[in-house]
C-alpha cells in the first residue's frame, strides 16, 4: 500500500504536470493475482484494485493501518468492472457480475476475491473509508441499482447515473459510491463543475477504449489543472477541487466519496463562465 499525503491549494497551484500526476493519479490498480492499495490522507480513503486470475487472493492488512484486520475500523465498497467473480466475506460468498457491487461493513474479518474464469477475470474496484458504525454486508446486482438519466447529446453529456451506496440505497457509515455511463457521442462528465468542501472524492475511469483517453480537470475553479487518464486509472480529488473531465470518446467512471455527510446533492456549483 502506498501513501499519498495532503497537498494545499497554494502548493498545487505551483505543481508541474508530473508532480500533479504523482500526487493525485493512481496509475496501476489491476495486476494479475495482485491487490494494489493507495492510502490518501484526504478523509483517509483507501483506493484499491483486485484482479484474481488463479484461485483466491486475500485482502491484506497493511502494517500502516495498525489494525488487527483491514476492516476493524473501516468499511469497504466493491464494484466489479471485469468478468464474473466472487467476493468471500467471513465465509459468505457473493457472486457478482460486471457492474454489480458488494458492501462490507466494519468488523468483517476475512475477505477474499476470486474469478469464475481465468480467461475473463474479475476486476474488483475497492474503496474504503474509516467507519465508526457497523452496517450489514450487502450485495447489489446491476439490474436493481437506482438510476437516473441526465444531460443531453446536444451538450455532449447524455449519461446514466447508477447509485449503489447512498442514503436511499445500501446503507453505510460515511462511504458513498456509484458510477456513471456516458452514451455514445457524449464525452463530458460533471459539467458544470462543482466542489464540496465537506467530502473528498475519487474517480475510477473504466471502459475507456484502446487508443482513447480522458482529460480529467481538477484544481480550484479559477485555477484549473488537468491530467490525462487511461483506462482503469483513478484520480484522487481533494475537497476543494473540482472533478470533471472530457474523453476522446464515451467512457464510464466510478465515483466514490467520504467525509462529513452522505448527501449526494451536496455540491457547490461553478458556472462554466467562471472557470479559468
Amino acid at each position: 500500500m502506498n501513501y499519498r499525503f495532503e497537498a494545499s491549494r497554494k502548493e498545487v497551484s505551483t505543481f508541474t504536470n508530473q508532480e500533479l500526476r504523482e500526487q493525485f493519479l493512481v496509475e496501476q490498480l489491476f495486476e494479475s493475482n495482485q491487490i494494489h492499495l493507495c492510502y490518501s490522507a484526504y478523509d483517509r480513503m483507501i483506493v484499491g484494485g483486485a484482479m484474481p486470475v488463479l484461485g483466491e487472493i486475500n485482502l491484506p492488512n497493511p502494517e500502516k493501518l495498525k489494525a488487527n484486520y483491514f476492516l476493524e475500523r473501516r468499511e469497504l465498497g466493491i464494484i466489479n468492472v471485469g468478468g464474473p467473480g466472487v467476493v468471500k466475506a467471513d465465509g459468505q460468498n457473493y457472486e457478482i457480475s460486471k457492474l454489480s457491487a458488494v458492501y462490507l461493513g466494519k468488523g468483517t474479518q476475512q475477505v477474499s476475491f476470486s474469478s469464475v474464469s481465468a480467461d475473463n477475470p474479475a476486476l474488483f474496484y475497492l474503496l474504503s473509508s474509516p467507519a465508526h458504525a457497523t452496517h450489514p454486508n450487502e450485495k447489489l446486482d446491476r439490474e436493481n441499482v437506482v438510476t437516473v438519466t441526465v444531460g443531453s447529446l446536444e451538450n455532449s453529456n447524455h449519461r446514466t447515473i447508477y447509485k449503489y451506496i447512498h442514503q436511499e440505497g445500501i446503507q453505510s457509515c460515511q462511504l458513498v459510491m456509484g458510477l456513471t455511463i456516458l452514451e455514445p457521442g457524449s464525452v463530458w462528465n460533471t459539467m458544470p463543475a462543482h466542489v464540496h468542501d465537506r467530502r473528498m472524492e475519487v474517480y475510477l475511469y473504466f471502459d475507456v477504449k484502446p487508443g482513447q483517453a480522458v482529460l480529467h480537470l481538477m484544481g480550484e475553479p479559477q485555477e484549473t489543472k488537468h491530467i490525462w487518464v487511461k483506462n482503469h486509472q483513478a484520480v484522487i480529488s481533494p475537497p476543494w477541487s473540482i472533478h470533471s473531465g472530457a474523453g476522446t470518446q464515451n467512457y464510464s467512471f466510478i465515483w466514490g466519496m467520504a467525509g462529513e455527510n452522505k448527501d449526494y446533492t451536496d455540491m457547490d456549483f461553478s458556472e462554466i463562465s467562471e472557470l479559468r
